[in-house]
């Protein structure tokens, strides 16, 4: 039996939310904890939400604590529905069976990753769908003899190792855990023991969102991200401003928290590490020949660019991709001894760097300089001359080139 509406403190239940999740999980950072209870709170208002925001609990190893994380979040969180492995049908029909509804999946490496990954494309793309209202599936009735719709929309959550596809992460909420450090004690949580307080504490958290969904529709919190960050936080960062208390400044702190190790922890797709690395090549050239361009990219042992074929990236494989954010090649004086070759200005590459790139981590300061075969700018750059196997390579140092060679299309 659940206390009545106006006997209820929202900040004294997220407090108290707080401290079951602290009682049997120990968080990597406070703004996780707080994320995960705000996250749960959440669930109760799924019909007030125009995003239905995931929360991906993620280890690098087992034993971190992911899986009792998401048992302590299925006790607290509304109508959980909780699953190891289930058919992409199976979930497509329990959600959109009318009832609101938390999923929970455990183990969601072994459907992600690997080889399985490919196999489960239907299943991403239901949970990408599903993070926001108004994305139903069409599927055919045999039996009616007629299209169907079918809702997606639910709050999800995703434990497993590893990182999980990017188009999930996106829409995310990012806990990262860890291993207990030596000193680190939790209680251990049994469901037939403790199962019921938890389920008591969802009792409360849906017994005071409930009457507010009109106001948490309509709700336009300020928030301090933007785009689909902005989206995926937006539940949470209201639910926080209804509570009152400390939690919004702790919930908008959370946001940025979160969001930022999210977005430098992601690896970046192969498109955009290509942009970057070309960034990286550039330095302060206003012009690059192709060649020199894909030496560079194909001589950095830390890129995946020298195993794209047998000689690594080719300068049509480079074209293709950046195409796509139409950089193009073209015929450019470089003076001697390279004369006029096929290459690419900065200019058509600035757009791109600026759009989809993270800034550079040191601003390049000064005028740009073109690229020589011979020199670096301002610098002396080092030749190797081949050398035989029983001896090392020879090195020069090369005088800096004139302050007026300067490569024009």
């Amino acid at each position: 039996m659940t206390t009545p509406q106006a006997d209820f403190d929202g900040a004294a239940i997220l407090d108290r939310l707080h401290a079951v999740i602290t009682k049997y999980v120990i968080l990597p950072t406070p703004e996780a904890v707080d994320a995960v209870a705000l996250w749960a709170a959440a669930s109760h208002a799924q019909p007030a939400w125009a995003h239905a925001p995931r929360l991906v609990i993620r280890a690098p190893e087992k034993r971190c604590g992911k899986s009792r994380l998401l048992d302590v979040v299925e006790g607290v969180s509304f109508n959980p529905l909780i699953t190891v492995n289930a058919s992409t049908p199976a979930i497509y029909r329990s959600i959109g069976a009318g009832a609101a509804l938390t999923l929970l999946v455990d183990e969601a490496d072994t459907i992600f990753g690997g080889k399985q990954a490919e196999s489960n494309e239907e299943l991403r793309g239901l949970l990408n769908a599903g993070h926001q209202r108004n994305r139903p599936a069409l599927r055919w009735n045999n039996n009616r003899d007629q299209a169907e719709k079918i809702d997606t929309f639910c709050m999800a959550a995703l434990a497993g190792i590893g990182q999980m596809p990017d188009t999930i992460e996106d829409r995310a909420v990012v806990v990262r855990m860890r291993r207990r450090a030596p000193g680190e004690t939790v209680a251990p949580y049994r469901e037939k023991r403790d199962g019921p307080q938890l389920r008591k504490l969802a009792a409360d958290l849906t017994a005071w969102l409930r009457p507010h969904l009109p106001a948490l529709e309509l709700a336009e919190p300020p928030m301090p991200l933007e785009d689909r960050a902005a989206d995926t936080w937006e539940p949470l960062v209201a639910i926080a401003d209804l509570a009152a208390g400390d939690w919004p400044d702790r919930a908008r702190h959370a946001a940025e928290t979160l969001t930022a190790e999210r977005d430098g922890n992601a690896p970046a797709s192969e498109r955009v590490r290509l942009l970057t690395d070309c960034r990286t090549a550039f330095a302060d050239y206003d012009a690059m020949p192709t060649q020199a361009l894909l030496d560079h990219l194909n001589g950095d042992d830390e890129a995946p660019w020298s195993e794209q074929g047998p000689t690594g990236l080719t300068a049509m494989k480079l074209g293709v991709i950046l195409r796509e954010y139409d950089i193009k090649s073209e015929a450019i004086s470089f003076g001697p001894p390279t004369g006029r070759a096929k290459g690419y200005q900065r200019a058509a590459f600035e757009d791109a760097w600026g759009r989809y790139c993270l800034p550079p981590e040191t601003p390049i300061t000064g005028p740009y300089r073109p690229y020589q075969d011979l020199a670096a700018g301002p610098r002396s750059i080092r030749l190797v001359h081949p050398a035989p196997p029983d001896q090392p390579a020879l090195h020069d140092e090369m005088p800096p080139p004139p302050d007026d060679a300067r490569g024009t299309a």
